[in-house]
């Protein structure tokens, strides 16, 4: 009598209770994508096409209040500025987050995790706790003041707070370890042989980070920028007590509007426009430098 076997099932065809079992893997991530992320951001657009003022008094649909966001200079140029500092506080976390990062990454892992301690005690600390630090030592009777009047460089005490500066410096000390870390994550995967080899061939330091280094440490790069980046034009406690009242950021606006003002409508409309016009660049400057830079093998790795 001739049996005849049942061809065996793949991975993706296992069942429990008749559900597919990958499909019971990723339902609770599903589910809590849905209730936090998809929930609000579908209450955030509806709440955004309100026609009134406040949203509890408000029924239909309109654009008024995007209308009103664009037809006013003073909001758009707050975007614009919003935009100008992430780039800012971007570039100089690359710019002295990727030497620490790679110097992490060719330690030994024993030295490495004491060093890495460093770079995340920050991150630990609450961000209020480290704007009011910021605020006594930027004061008028603050330690830098007090450095620059007791060595003889200034007369007298410098507003060094409520300026552009100190908002970059403070937003650049609260986010360089993520650029450290994504950096660091990325370099760390680099045989370090490539780096003898382009040596071999009388390749210069300055020709091997180009050719070599660069191209592989580029999604870190873009990781780190992006996520820099995206921090810092969400960021809303620093502006508003580094920046005062001189220094607006998109942030700062849109928490008035909504529990200040109570202008629910408009500060969903806001919210959206800055996460549209976010994502919008982000994957246009990703595009465009994975184009430019990255090798194949690295564009493989960062998709």
């Amino acid at each position: 009598m001739n049996e005849t076997t049942a061809p065996a099932a793949g991975p993706g065809a296992e069942r429990i209770c008749g559900i597919p079992k990958w499909l019971l893997l990723v339902a609770p991530a599903a589910a809590l994508l849905a209730a936090f992320l998809v929930a609000p951001l579908v209450g955030l657009v509806r709440t955004s096409l309100y026609p009134g003022p406040t949203s509890f008094e408000s029924t239909g649909w309109s654009l008024a209040q995007y209308r009103d966001f664009f037809s006013d200079w003073y909001f758009v140029d707050v975007l614009f500025q919003t935009f100008r500092i992430g780039v800012i506080v971007s570039v100089i976390s690359l710019v002295l987050g990727f030497p620490v990062g790679y110097s992490l990454a060719r330690l030994p892992p024993a030295q490495r995790r004491w060093r890495l301690i460093f770079v995340i005690l920050p991150l630990t600390l609450s961000l209020v706790v480290v704007v009011f630090g910021w605020l006594v030592v930027l004061g008028r009777n603050g330690i830098v003041n007090a450095a620059l009047t007791g060595l003889g460089i200034v007369e007298s005490p410098q507003r060094l707070l409520f300026t552009e500066g100190a908002v970059i410096l403070v937003l650049v000390q609260q986010f360089l370890p993520f650029m450290i870390l994504s950096v660091m994550s990325v370099v760390s995967q680099i045989d370090p042989v490539l780096e003898q080899a382009a040596a071999n061939l009388r390749a210069n330091r300055f020709v091997t980070f180009r050719r070599v280094i660069l191209p592989l440490a580029m999604p870190g790069i873009l990781s780190g920028m992006t996520l820099v980046f995206i921090l810092t034009i969400s960021a809303f406690i620093t502006p508003r007590l580094i920046g005062g009242n001189q220094i607006q950021m998109l942030g700062n606006i849109i928490y008035e509007q909504i529990v200040v003002l109570l202008r629910w409508p408009f500060g969903a409309a806001m919210s959206l426009v800055l996460l549209v016009i976010t994502l919008i660049t982000i994957t246009a400057v990703n595009g465009y430098v994975a184009r430019r830079f990255m090798t194949p093998r690295s564009r493989e790795h960062a998709r």
